[in-house]
């Protein structure tokens, strides 16, 4: 059977074996296949009652596809986009909060480990702009970033 030829339900089960969607993910993305006599919205609460629509495992997901290489806020805005209830991202965020500074360090080392500390301010600045970037915390970047390298740095 070709795959243009699928019903929505089987192109929903089929978007949903790949990896977890959210609702609104898979609204959008079969919004387009609907034919006449097709209800979508009945559909995703089927699904959503089967349990084969869970926002829960798509954070889970998220985090775990996402936290080793992005900071808190990144990995927050591709929940939200993902049309996540507020609670749930408040949840994920506290549960990222608590090891930002380490996965930070861990992407500065994989970057910039073997390099020399920052010598000049420019580059300790594009150090910092590399994990501001990735969506870490400013506080997290300045303490992540050697500052002690130059003259007449006073940051730390």
């Amino acid at each position: 059977m070709a795959f243009g030829s699928l019903s929505l339900k089987a192109r929903a089960l089929h978007l949903l074996a790949r990896r977890e969607h959210s609702r609104s993910e898979l609204q959008t993305k079969l919004a387009r296949h609907v034919q006449e006599g097709d209800n979508l919205a009945a559909l995703l609460d089927e699904l959503q009652a089967r349990d084969f629509i869970n926002p829960q495992r798509v954070a889970e997901s998220v985090v775990h596809q996402r936290a080793a290489r992005f900071g808190t806020q990144r990995v927050l805005q591709e929940l939200r986009r993902k049309g996540l209830d507020d609670d749930l991202v408040r949840a994920t965020a506290a549960q990222l909060a608590d090891t930002e500074l380490q996965r930070a360090r861990a992407v500065w080392r994989q970057r910039f480990g073997s390099a020399p500390p920052p010598a000049t301010p420019q580059e300790r600045a594009r150090q910092m702009r590399f994990l501001a970037a990735r969506g870490f915390a400013a506080d997290v970047v300045r303490r992540v970033v050697p500052g002690r390298g130059y003259d007449g740095d006073e940051l730390e």
